[in-house]
């Protein structure tokens, strides 16, 4: 135990210092502590009991930042199946604004990637993975700053790379160098939060930096005329999670509350994907800004969502992940089944058509 406190404390002082400063307050926590006066970590008791089998009880309420069902609730006719009352859709989505919420008690349910609960249980957030769905194909294409010489992944070396650990972004990073036979001391890791890629690629401040969909055709459309470019890979960012903070899956009318969420939200996504038309004049034209040509070809480059039955290839996924940033020195080793209330599973995949679960 000395060991590893010694580590942790060790990992904070060289790389925390300068990764973590998304995590460490700024803007999105002066706002978040607007909304609630106690701005503290939320390790608090570790889940139990049974998930209540009833509706959430009068008067119940949860403050949701999953954008996708917010928009979807509506022309997809769940809106009527809500169960208790969203006190707020905060607009947030980058983990570690999802992390600070937690911490501010101003979110109780969120949706990320697989990374940011390995993040938040490295700082000492204690929450929990509730829902999952899995995306076997790459979600991130390497964008290049306007002007660069960089064709494919074995340019990165020697190159400055936008990189934000806590993020689905960071660890794409992590494994296409891997992939590529590049240490990680070969390249300049440039710690920045994902909402900044943009910047620093139009700046110059980095080379080269993960960027996802509808930001990355936006990107392009504007500085594609002066030599930016994407390089693809075939990394997977394999999780796209549903997860709350402990407190809240300790309540027993707030838990509740997640469990109705949860058919909802998959629901939403499963009518996204047979209602494409009306998706994308919903989400990427309206909500996003990119054109109609443009939203169609982003979803025509999608696949279908796919929830698993068995979280045992996700659990797997997230050790691997895990593994991969313990190694790098970004955060302590830890044990990923922690990360998961099993309680929860399967409970997204037996609430969509037997096409949008994964058995396997």
């Amino acid at each position: 135990m000395a060991r590893h406190d010694a580590y942790r404390h060790d990992t904070y002082r060289t790389v925390g210092r300068r990764s973590f400063l998304a995590l460490a307050g700024g803007a999105v926590i002066g706002t978040l502590a607007a909304c609630s006066p106690q701005v503290e970590t939320a390790a608090s008791a570790e889940p139990a009991g049974k998930l209540p089998s009833g509706a959430p009880p009068p008067g119940t309420k949860l403050s949701i930042a999953v954008r996708s069902t917010q928009l979807q609730l509506v022309p997809a006719g769940l809106q009527k199946d809500l169960p208790f009352t969203v006190s707020q859709w905060p607009n947030l989505s980058a983990g570690p604004d999802i992390i600070q919420g937690f911490r501010a008690h101003s979110i109780d349910l969120a949706v990320n990637a697989g990374i940011p609960p390995i993040q938040a249980h490295a700082i000492g957030v204690g929450a929990k993975i509730v829902a999952v769905q899995v995306r076997n194909h790459p979600s991130y294409v390497f964008a290049t700053a306007p002007g660069s010489d960089i064709r494919s992944v074995a340019d990165f070396r020697g190159k400055k790379i936008g990189f934000s650990q806590g993020q689905a972004q960071g660890v794409v990073v992590l494994r296409a160098l891997k992939q590529a036979g590049i240490a990680n001391k070969d390249v300049e890791l440039v710690a920045l939060p994902s909402t900044q890629f943009l910047t620093a690629l139009q700046s110059k401040q980095v080379d080269v930096a993960p960027l996802g969909e509808p930001t990355f055709t936006k990107y392009l459309t504007q500085y594609g005329k002066d030599g930016a470019r994407g390089v693809k890979t075939d990394v997977v960012d394999l999780l796209s999670v549903l997860w709350a903070p402990n407190e809240v899956l300790n309540d027993r009318a707030k838990v509740a509350a997640v469990r109705s969420f949860i058919p909802l939200w998959a629901r939403g996504l499963t009518w996204a994907w047979e209602n494409g038309d009306e998706w994308i004049d919903t989400y990427y034209v309206k909500d996003q800004g990119v054109s109609r040509e443009d939203g169609k070809r982003i979803v025509a480059s999608l696949r279908k969502p796919q929830f698993p039955v068995s979280w045992d290839k996700a659990i797997a996924w997230e050790q691997e992940t895990a593994d991969l940033l313990a190694e790098g020195g970004f955060v302590p080793e830890q044990d990923a089944a922690e990360l998961f209330d099993r309680r929860f599973e399967g409970i997204a995949a037996k609430a969509v058509a037997a096409q949008y679960r994964e058995t396997s």
